[in-house]
């Protein structure tokens, strides 16, 4: 029996109830639906609260405006609204079939047939409907694939991934986050033969997956199956192996780190500036995104005996960012071949995190007052001059650097 979901904490938020009344979910045709029933079922964080319902999109837009909420006509042509209530976003999607795809986009019809409904998405364990009463209705029996953590298309496997190839890489990813023991064979057989289908992906959808799938607690279960199937070849051809990850998320865990996505994947790629720059190309990787990798490949790993003078002249040069992605680097793989090291690696962390970024005490007021024209020149010699500033470990003062 599924237990009731009446005392979820998303059912008890003031924003989900106010959104319910006004689409009159007491009658029993707006359901929560997804995520948050999953994750609550699994005893995790309910993140976004997505609706299903038979109303149809005009009929949800009405009710939204009648009870005075923020309503976002979102995806009309699929059936989707957002409501916005007590200024948290709903997204509210009207019961839908498949009539036609094309491995990205698909054209649909509306129904009220909650089977059918769930029979077009994904995952078993992402078909489960919960009323706002705290009923969870599971029209294709996922909950049992939920219980036993298996991440399970519904129907036939490449059925699904066919309708829209992303299912690839989200089979992926949802085994990072809920897979227990080995993938689903079928589905791991599926993505296997069906892989050719991701390029046809946009960028920006295979980016964000990617992003979600190194952001799990421990991707590297579901990286191996990516790799042994060859998926992760068609996704990131620029990796060049996972068995960094694999000490980098050990060690996070042994360090009590934060998990960090774009740290995650320099641990899988190869420190080199030209494939970083096509990588950002080609999944249209943020400005930040891209910079912060290219400033990791270019910066230097610092020696462990590094004194805390030469350390701090380095991240003057450098900058503390590409510095600290370098040393938890260094810290995860000496951990396995140097553990001596790992004490020096740690009171270098410490010290990035406690440097404070010395001030060049020079400007070209100062060279101005001493009679050199504006220019160039002047330029370059500020730049010289800094230099022997960074030299002397900012110890220097403005006069003897003058003279």
């Amino acid at each position: 029996m599924i237990p009731s979901l009446a005392r979820a904490d998303f059912l008890k938020l003031a924003s989900t109830r106010m959104a319910l009344a006004a689409l009159g979910a007491e009658d029993g045709r707006t359901r929560v639906v997804g995520g948050a029933v999953r994750n609550t079922l699994l005893g995790q964080a309910a993140t976004d609260i997505d609706f299903a319902t038979q109303l149809r999109p005009e009929e949800v837009i009405a009710r939204g405006e009648r009870a005075g909420l923020e309503v976002v006509p979102t995806g009309l042509a699929h059936g989707t609204v957002t409501l916005v209530a007590g200024g948290r976003p709903f997204e509210v999607t009207t019961l839908r079939a498949d009539v036609e795809t094309d491995g990205r986009r698909a054209v649909v019809r509306f129904t009220e047939d909650w089977a059918e409904d769930a029979s077009r998405r994904d995952f078993t364990m992402n078909a489960l409907y919960c009323g706002a009463d705290g009923i969870v209705h599971d029209p294709l029996g996922g909950y049992p694939d939920l219980l036993e953590r298996r991440v399970r298309f519904i129907g036939d496997a490449e059925d699904r991934i066919r309708e829209d190839y992303l299912r690839i890489l989200r089979f992926f990813r949802f085994f990072a986050w809920y897979g227990r023991g080995r993938p689903d064979a079928e589905g791991l057989k599926a993505c296997a033969r069906l892989k050719p289908g991701l390029a046809i992906l946009s960028a920006e959808r295979v980016w964000s997956e990617l992003k979600r799938l190194f952001s799990a607690p421990d991707p590297t279960r579901a990286l191996l199956w990516m790799r042994t199937t060859e998926v992760l070849q068609r996704a990131l051809p620029e990796s060049w192996g996972i068995d960094a990850i694999h000490r980098l998320v050990g060690t996070e865990q042994a360090e009590g780190w934060t998990p960090d996505t774009l740290l995650r994947l320099e641990a899988v790629l190869p420190p080199h500036r030209a494939r970083l720059e096509a990588l950002a190309d080609r999944l249209r990787l943020s400005k930040a995104e891209a910079a912060r990798l290219l400033a990791w490949a270019e910066a230097p790993e610092p020696s462990e005996s590094l004194s805390d003078v030469e350390l701090s002249k380095l991240l003057y040069r450098t900058g503390v960012g590409p510095i600290a992605d370098r040393l938890r680097h260094a810290l995860a793989r000496e951990r396995e071949t140097a553990p001596e090291n790992v004490p020096l690696r740690r009171w270098q962390l410490a010290f990035l995190s406690a440097w404070d970024r010395p001030t060049f005490p020079l400007s070209g007021k100062d060279l101005l007052a001493e009679g050199m024209s504006a220019g160039p020149e002047m330029g370059r010699r500020l730049k010289q001059l800094e230099e022997r500033w960074i030299e002397s470990g900012f110890s220097l003062e403005p006069a003897a650097l003058l003279h």
